[in-house]
């Protein structure tokens, strides 16, 4: 991910509110409370009810989560999440994302999705429609399936 991304680099963008509850002792917002921010920005694309990515017998994992502090963010306010896919295997998926308050960049995440079978509790491919909307939010075609 490069060094100072905008918000206009990522094609699903979701906002959050700043709650009181989230500052921590020093005023500025918890760091644990960043990770549950990058969560609202993957449900736009993992759990998008009128365009489910699981298969039926489906569902997602976190499988590894980097997160970048950059700086703080403070209450009342706004953020913005920015996401985007980085590279799609198999039955797994990297997004990149980006936390914005006031169109300062105050972290940056990779998560590894995992699509697994909910009784075998295994990773299960994605279906050929899933590849293509994922595809769709790289930003850049990929031309296959890695992985």
């Amino acid at each position: 991910m490069e060094n100072s991304p905008q918000s206009s680099d990522f094609p699903i963008q979701s906002s959050d509110k700043v709650r009181y509850a989230d500052t921590d002792r020093q005023g500025h917002v918890n760091n644990a409370v960043f990770a549950t921010f990058l969560e609202t920005g993957r449900t736009e694309i993992l759990y998008n009810p009128a365009a489910p990515l699981a298969a039926p017998g489906g569902e997602f994992v976190i499988a590894q989560l980097v997160l970048n502090f950059r700086s703080e963010i403070y209450w009342p306010g706004t953020v913005l999440v920015g996401t985007r896919v980085s590279t799609i295997g198999k039955s797994s998926v990297k997004l990149e994302q980006a936390i914005f308050q006031e169109d300062r960049c105050a972290a940056l995440a990779e998560t590894v999705i995992v699509h697994i079978d909910t009784s075998t509790r295994r990773s299960k491919p994605f279906a050929p429609a899933a590849v293509e909307r994922l595809n769709a939010l790289t930003g850049s075609e990929l031309l296959s399936p890695v992985g």
